[in-house]
């Protein structure tokens, strides 16, 4: 293996490495970019991953981000003349692997393109060239000589409408694009540290994956009709060989748990249209958050007896809004036609704008949800600017206030279970009162917490349960800082009514409440007995809480002889 790596000044670098002799991946280091796709926090960068295949025929397997457009094409043609590419397979057409197709079209005009029938439909509106193609669907094959027969995978909504995975029965290699993937930034080609990549492995998955649970599954069902897997040739991240099998069971894991939630939100959306794709994602990771299953479909390539099918056992619906005119202009209109005929009274409805310059009003299609009788799940979102991190931390938290109301009937029911020995005896245990203030960019949260103890001693650190479906929960990853306030006994009411109350999403937190700027960037609370800075450094996963370990860095007590606030349960199901 020789791997070439190809430096410039903004941490843009290029690693080339032979798999076999047969297969070369090149591999676009992008080291420091924090943001990625639904907006969600980056801690270790990312890469985008393109092969060369060569058999007889020659094969390339996606291409690379556009700001990597001259460091990947040198690379490319010091690797191979583009006139000798058979074959350019397209995985998906999100932009981060297929923004330099048409620059690979202009150096290999001969090149067939291979993709699903609605990713070639995507190519031809942002290519606006003529290209050869080959459309393929699940099981058709290309065979490149030399035993390297490409076998192809529907995989739709993995994380985007067109997806294909493709398998080369010479090597057993999977070429995955997204699907499998993290975003992890070094110099490890492949898998062999565990430990370092595993969290950004469950992220990953959890914010693009987990609202497609479903699709997982049955696009993993359609990877176990293959031969055997040896090697896993994802987009993004180091490849998968020495964990594959521990790897691709986690996914199948995580998804059968999403796949078996009691209820379940359909999401519909515009992929190339605004940003329909990016706020119904986050969106999503919010409902998903709250154990409600998600199922999202691109309403330009849904079929209409699909989605009569979905908003039928749906109990609760989300739409982007749709351009006025446009492309697909046909399809879109019959689905939503579609959408309202099949929705019932006992369901809930959100809307939320695509901001793409053309989108159709908000307030006719929600009179004709609620003439149905659907409950509105969510204030609609109206955007009139570029999402920002605020906007997409609104359509988290408004995804996790639907999951939220589609839960009440358990909560009330688990709140009224008050006979158990069991959960009274757990209610016996006792903690102080704590409010969690963070912030990071533009957003900011704060709760009330209960489940805090100090955890080791050096560094000094602590412990703090945070439910799955608290809208702080994302401010609070590896990484992150936030600021722990300690509650005065005799002197709390006031800070705990104002945090229990139920925020709307979006709302500020801290209106009307004292604070002032920790050192970490995170309010602190004037009138709290005592405060510590904190920076998350692991989380562990129990079921519906994430433990977070965090180091302390400083912090200080406004009253010496103050005591803590202490909280006590009756029952230990429910807080």
């Amino acid at each position: 293996m020789v791997a070439t790596p190809i430096k410039t000044e903004k941490r843009l670098t290029i690693q080339t490495s032979e798999i076999t002799p047969d297969t070369t991946v090149i591999r676009s280091l992008d080291w420091d970019r924090d943001r990625f796709d639904i907006e969600f926090g980056l801690q270790n960068g990312t890469t985008y991953n393109s092969y060369i295949i060569r058999g007889e025929k020659i094969a390339l397997v996606d291409t690379s981000h556009e700001k990597f457009r001259q460091l990947y094409l040198d690379t490319l043609l010091g690797l191979i003349d583009p006139k000798e590419i058979d074959y350019l397979v397209i995985s998906h057409t999100e932009p981060d692997h297929s923004g330099l197709v048409k620059d690979i079209l202009s150096l290999a005009p001969q090149a067939i393109v291979v993709g699903s029938k609605v990713a070639i439909q995507f190519l031809e509106d942002f290519v606006h060239q003529p290209f050869e193609r080959q459309l393929v669907k699940n099981g058709d094959t290309v065979d490149l000589g030399n035993g390297h027969v490409l076998e192809f995978v529907s995989a739709p909504n993995l994380h985007w409408p067109d997806t294909i995975l493709t398998y080369d029965r010479a090597n057993g290699f999977l070429f995955t694009c997204d699907v499998f993937g993290m975003h992890y930034c070094s110099d490890a080609l492949f898998d062999q540290d565990l430990g370092a990549i595993e969290k950004d492995y469950h992220f990953y998955y959890e914010c693009l994956m987990a609202p497609n649970a479903r699709s997982v599954l049955s696009a993993m069902k359609r990877m176990d009709q293959l031969g055997d897997i040896t090697l896993v040739a994802n987009g993004h991240g180091p490849l998968l060989r020495y964990n594959l099998n521990e790897l691709l069971e986690r996914y199948r894991t995580w998804s059968q748990a999403q796949a078996k939630a009691e209820k379940t939100v359909a999401v519909f959306y515009i992929s190339d249209y605004g940003y329909s794709d990016r706020l119904s994602q986050a969106i999503a990771r919010g409902i998903t958050k709250t154990g409600v299953a998600v199922e999202m479909v691109d309403l330009k390539s849904a079929e209409p007896q699909d989605v009569q099918e979905l908003v039928n056992r749906s109990a609760g619906i989300v739409l982007g809004m749709p351009p006025l005119s446009g492309s697909n202009q046909k399809e879109i209109t019959t689905s939503i036609g579609t959408i309202i005929a099949a929705a019932n009274e006992k369901q809930y409805i959100g809307l939320i704008e695509s901001y793409g310059g053309n989108d159709e009003p908000i307030d006719p299609l929600l009179t004709k949800f609620r003439e149905v009788g659907l409950t509105k799940g969510f204030t609609s979102i109206r955007i009139k600017e570029t999402p920002t991190e605020a906007i997409y931390q609104l359509c988290e938290e408004s995804g996790t206030d639907l999951g939220q109301t589609l839960n009440q009937d358990k909560k009330i029911k688990q709140r009224k279970s008050l006979d158990s020995d069991l959960d009274k005896a757990i209610g016996r245990i006792s903690g102080g009162l704590y409010i969690i203030t963070a912030a990071k960019g533009d957003i900011n949260g704060a709760m009330l917490a209960s489940w805090v103890s100090q955890a080791s001693f050096e560094p000094p650190g602590l412990t703090i349960a945070v439910a799955k479906d608290r809208a702080i929960e994302s401010l609070m990853h590896v990484g992150d800082t936030f600021v722990l306030n300690v509650l005065e006994e005799g002197k709390y009411q006031p800070l705990m009514k104002h945090f229990l109350k139920r925020f709307p999403p979006g709302a500020d937190r801290f209106e009307g409440v004292k604070t002032q700027l920790g050192s970490n960037g995170a309010p602190i609370l004037t009138d709290a007995l005592a405060y510590l800075e904190c920076e998350v450094i692991s989380r562990m996963e129990c079921s519906d809480h994430w433990v977070v370990y965090s180091k302390i860095t400083s912090g200080r007590v406004s009253n010496p002889d103050g005591l803590t606030a202490v909280h006590h349960r009756k029952v230990g199901n429910y807080y």
